[in-house]
Order: structure tokens, then sequence, then C-alpha cells
């Protein structure tokens, strides 16, 4: 049996494409919360007040999608372990192993899944302090829920060959994995086409939740759902859209796994249990729409693998 090509140890940043890059970037750093570490005429890095140089990428594209998701190991021999066993496994590889001439700068790998997501694995990026203060900011990305068309085929891929763990199911609908001991890093959702459901990030606690949302309200940004508390992952969440149509989240209190305790569940799909608080009412047409979408073929249909051959 093939072992997973890494260990993760974490969820580092996400890019999204987007055909709204400028707007975005203003609405991320000016209502959202985000402070830009770089930008240009192509796109944005934007960081939390956590010890990432970026959790947000953002890259102006003709449509949405997704760019990346990506992870971080320990060390660059890792990287170059993990691209000996992509290898064995005839897995695409579209950068690396190697420098990244990116923000942040670091050591990586690129990879391509199943449905084109490109999946990056990198280390020695460059280190930033920590912010402090009380702000109702995002500390970081904590989690990216992906539409897919086989989530059988999605979880198998993400386990047997990134090493995540599956922490909980909703009926046979979601999928909740974990890298490490926050309830999951990435969902998956049963869907009709791949695409970004959404991102979340993290508030440091309730108080800084709701007054993240009371901020937004007062920028005249209401939620397209919540705020509620979910059940799988017990975590605070407020959707949002932002000026691309791209929907994005604040969550507080992500369940910790004991790895030795912990019994994956199988969660029915009823609204009490999709907010256990009962205030935020089942998800709309609306919501459900931004969360769907369009088609994101990926990397297939894109430069990345002119650039690979």
């Amino acid at each position: 049996m093939n072992q997973p090509i890494a260990r993760l140890r974490r969820l580092r940043s996400v890019e999204l494409r987007t055909h709204a890059a400028a707007d975005s970037a203003e609405f991320y750093s000016e209502v959202w919360g985000l402070s830009v570490v770089e930008s240009g005429r192509e796109g944005a890095w934007l960081r939390g007040t956590g010890d990432q140089h970026h959790a947000l990428q953002l890259t102006q594209a003709d449509r949405n999608g997704l760019g990346r998701i990506s992870f971080a190991v320990s060390t660059p021999a890792e990287v170059d372990d993990a691209a000996r066993r992509v290898a064995e496994r005839g897995i695409l590889v579209v950068q690396g192993p190697g420098p990244v001439d990116d923000a942040g700068g670091g050591y990586g790998l690129r990879i391509v899944d199943p449905e084109g997501r490109i999946i990056e694995l990198i280390a020695d990026t460059l280190a930033v302090p920590a912010l402090g203060g009380d702000d109702a900011v995002p500390v970081g990305v904590t989690h990216v829920v992906l539409n897919t068309v086989d989530i059988d085929a999605a979880v198998r891929f993400y386990c047997d060959v990134l090493g995540m763990r599956v922490s909980d199911w909703s009926e046979h609908q979601m999928a909740f994995l974990r890298c490490n001991s926050d309830h999951h890093s990435i969902a998956f959702n049963q869907a009709e086409w791949a695409s970004v459901n959404h991102v979340a990030y993290e508030m440091p606690s309730v108080d800084h939740f709701m007054r993240g949302i009371g901020r937004l309200r007062h920028h005249g940004q209401l939620p397209l759902w919540g705020p509620g508390k979910h059940g799988p992952g017990d975590n605070t969440f407020s959707y949002f859209a932002d000026p691309a149509g791209l929907v994005c989240e604040y969550t507080s209190g992500i369940a910790q796994i004991d790895e030795d305790r912990w019994l994956c569940r199988v969660w029915r799909r009823v609204p009490e249990l999709s907010d256990l608080w009962g205030t935020a009412g089942p998800p709309s047409r609306q919501v459900r729409e931004h969360m769907a979408g369009i088609p994101d073929p990926g990397a297939f249909e894109r430069h990345d693998l002119e650039r690979a051959s």
C-alpha cells in the first residue's frame, strides 16, 4: 500500500481566481479585516493576524475559480520526498519541487488532483510576526469547502495521497477532512460540478466573530446565511459574498480532535443539526446558488499545464 506523499501540518493559504480582483482586494482589506502585504496589476496577497505571510491570494481572471490550495509541510526535504512519491503514483506535477517564485517565498511542489485543483505543499515560507490587538479581524484561513462531482473519489485522493483523515460525514452529501487537530481544513460537498463552495476565516472567539459581523453590517454587508453554529465541527458560521460573488465565511470555535479518541460520525441533514443555535434558519436559494459557483475545470484548461509540459 502506498504511503501518503507528505504529512500536512496546516492549511496555509488559498488562491482565488476572480473577475473582480481590485474590488475584492478592497473588500477583503477595508471590510473583511485582512491586510494587503503585496499587490500588483494581476492581483493581491492579504494576511490575517496570524503568523502566515498571507492567507488569501486574489488573481485577476476572466472567470471565478480556484487558483490553488496551499498546505504547510515542515522541511524542504519533505517536499522532495513528496515529489518522489508523486512520481511513483503518476500524479501530475505543475511546478517543483524547488524554490517558489511567489509572494511569501518558500520551497514547494504543486500537483493536480483528479478534478483539476492545484494543491501546493510548501516549506520555508517567509516568517512574519503574529499581530496583536483585539480587533475583530481574522487570524487566517481555517478551511475550504469544495464542490465535487464524486465525493468518494475526492475523499479517497485526499486521504490516500495527502494523508488527511475523515472527521465526520453529513449523510453522503458532505465529508469533513482534517490534517491536524482542527475538525476540518477541507470539506467536500457532492454537487453537479467542481467549484469552490466557500473559504472560511478563523475569528479568535465568538465575541470577535459577532463584532466582525457587526462591522460588515455597518458597511452594508448582510449575511447570506447566519449567524449560527454548525453541528459537524461545532463551529460558528456566518456567510457573505465578496464583490465577485465568491462566498467567504467568518467562523470560530472549531472542534479539536483527539486522534486516539475521536469517532467519525454520520450527521443527519436536518435544520436543527445544520444550525445548533436555531438562529440562521435554513440556507436560502440565494446562498445555495452562490456556494454552487460555476463549473471550474481548474488546471486542465489553464496555462499551468503548458508551463509543466
